[in-house]
């Protein structure tokens, strides 16, 4: 992986800490206002370094200037990691240094089984990110006997490099994306 992207990565998480530091409520209204501007923040970030990683990167090399391809088996192809990959990598490196948070792509219509909707709440969530573009959706759920507040933001196709992957995969239960789309969502879970 270049330095670039892991400085990228890295940054993300350090980001994600400082404004889980910077944000202090005490009232339950206001805590619960506290964990969405903290989600809110952290998906500013995850959603800036997943466009650049997808149009700059992967896009740019890939489609416009094919000097490499992406794979889902990019350590044995020589290739890019997809920017799902990308993603699912980051969202584990910020658990292993510590992360107060979690977070993870999921979609209707996952080309990997592991990112599809499993709880009440996910599943809801998805269906209100498709019926309504541009909104996000928010609540509290209990996993595990620990309570959360878990937000879900629309994931959207934003590169050629993400519709054809999705249209042209073996594995898709959808090909018709197009740029613009909600191919999914990005959820994040914040203990409370």
């Amino acid at each position: 992986m270049s330095q670039s992207i892991v400085r990228m990565i890295g940054l993300s998480v350090a980001l994600g800490m400082l404004i889980s530091l910077g944000f202090g409520c005490t009232t339950e209204q206001g805590s619960t206002m506290h964990l969405k501007r903290m989600a809110d923040s952290l998906y500013a970030v995850m959603a800036a370094d997943r466009k650049i990683y997808s149009k700059l990167v992967v896009n740019r090399l890939v489609n416009e200037e094919a000097v490499i391809k992406a794979s889902e088996h990019w350590r044995d192809d020589r290739a890019l990691p997809l920017p799902a990959q990308m993603f699912r990598m980051a969202a584990e490196e910020a658990m292993d240094s510590g992360a107060n948070f979690a977070y993870s792509l999921l979609s209707l219509w996952p080309i990997n089984p592991q990112n599809k909707p499993r709880t009440d709440m996910e599943k809801t969530g998805l269906k209100y990110l498709m019926d309504n573009p541009g909104k996000n959706y928010y609540g509290e759920e209990s996993l595990g006997g620990r309570r959360y507040f878990t937000a879900l933001y629309p994931d959207v196709a934003v590169a050629d490099a993400c519709v054809d992957c999705h249209n042209d995969h073996k594995d898709s239960p959808k090909s018709d994306f197009e740029i613009g789309d909600t191919m999914g969502g990005v959820i994040i879970r914040i203990p409370m």
